[in-house]
């Protein structure tokens, strides 16, 4: 799952939004995006330490793989989600 800490008056924030329709349109089913609203859900927000936004992370089974602020590119989050797919079940 890729986490998405924004807030409504964040600049920043709103050209996340294109590039994670793009990221969706590229991944398709492969990952879920989840938006946290650290205005809306400030517990949420200091539980995983936010100091700014926006901050992405990449969680699996209750682990982040990966944690970034600022804004990042759908090619690049695409990298850096992708070698850590699981593989289908044969």
């Amino acid at each position: 799952m890729l986490v998405d800490f924004s807030a409504e008056w964040c600049g920043p924030c709103k050209m996340m939004k294109p590039i994670l329709e793009e990221l969706r349109n590229r991944m398709g089913d492969k990952i879920r995006i989840l938006k946290i609203d650290i205005d809306k859900s400030p517990a949420v927000s200091e539980a995983f330490s936010i100091q700014s936004v926006p901050t992405l992370m990449l969680i699996r089974n209750r682990n982040i793989l990966w944690r970034q602020s600022g804004v990042v590119e759908a090619y690049q989050l695409e990298k850096i989600i992708t070698p850590h797919l699981v593989a289908p079940s044969t």
